[in-house]
């Protein structure tokens, strides 16, 4: 099964405007990110998807293949599926651009349950949230699944409720943006309309579930912290320091 990784970058952040070629530890995020991508032994290729001119520049001087694609995409996902329409891959991986700690074998990870499942058409990784802190940051997307694993909904706000046995009791798990989708379950995506809190909640993942689709959840132990403000940029700069991958890149 030819399998790619696709990674989605634009310049245009609220929260933090140009995060892709940020410094981080001496290299750019987006370096990193697709660096460790590239490690997999998942993948067949791996490439960056982007609207912007400065993106590529930086991009290709760090040897990546860059797909440009249109500016008007609200979800990364749709940004994916138009740099991928004419690239030839069964199974495509989606890696945010702002997911700077991965390893190759949470990519592993994701893609596996495909082998043994014909039906399954989308995954995400998922982490237990450690940090009370992450747990109420909006930008942690917390997800809830049911007891086979699928996600029943992800949302910004802190769910489920600690009100019975507080944080330290209660297992809570947050998305990591690494999704790989069957080609075809990807492209139907685009078709789908966005829904209403795939709208309120910013989430991609939302508007298959508000259409009934099963999303399957993969949990992984690799530490990950998503990059969406400079705080988190230094926070990952710190984690990542000691971090033994580094030096195979």
């Amino acid at each position: 099964m030819k399998t790619i990784a696709v990674i989605p970058a634009r310049m245009d952040s609220s929260r933090f405007p140009g995060k892709p070629i940020a410094m981080l530890l001496g290299r750019t995020m987006l370096e990193h990110i697709y660096k460790r991508v590239t490690m997999s032994s998942s993948l067949d290729a791996t490439y960056i998807a982007t609207c912007d001119e400065e993106i590529r520049r930086v991009a290709e001087k760090f040897g990546a293949t860059v797909i440009m694609t249109a500016n008007t995409h609200e979800r990364a996902s749709d940004r994916v599926a138009e740099a991928v329409a004419k690239i030839d891959a069964e199974l495509i991986v989606m890696v945010q651009g702002d997911e700077p700690m991965t390893h190759p074998k949470m990519i592993d990870s994701a893609v596996a349950p495909f082998q043994d499942d014909p039906q399954l058409n989308c995954v995400n990784l998922v982490r237990n949230i450690d940090n009370e802190a992450d747990f109420y940051n909006a930008n942690t997307i917390k997800v809830v699944m049911n007891q086979r694993g699928d996600a029943l909904y992800m949302s910004r706000q802190p769910i489920p409720t600690l009100d019975k046995l507080g944080f330290m009791h209660t297992l809570t798990y947050k998305q990591v943006c690494i999704i790989p989708f069957r080609r075809a379950a990807l492209f139907n995506y685009t078709r789908l309309p966005p829904t209403p809190l795939e709208q309120i909640e910013s989430i991609d993942m939302l508007r298959l579930l508000e259409h009934g689709y099963r999303v399957k959840m993969v949990k992984t132990e690799f530490d990950t912290q998503a990059v969406d403000t400079e705080a988190d940029l230094a926070r990952v700069a710190k984690l990542m320091a000691l971090d033994p991958l580094l030096a195979s890149y």
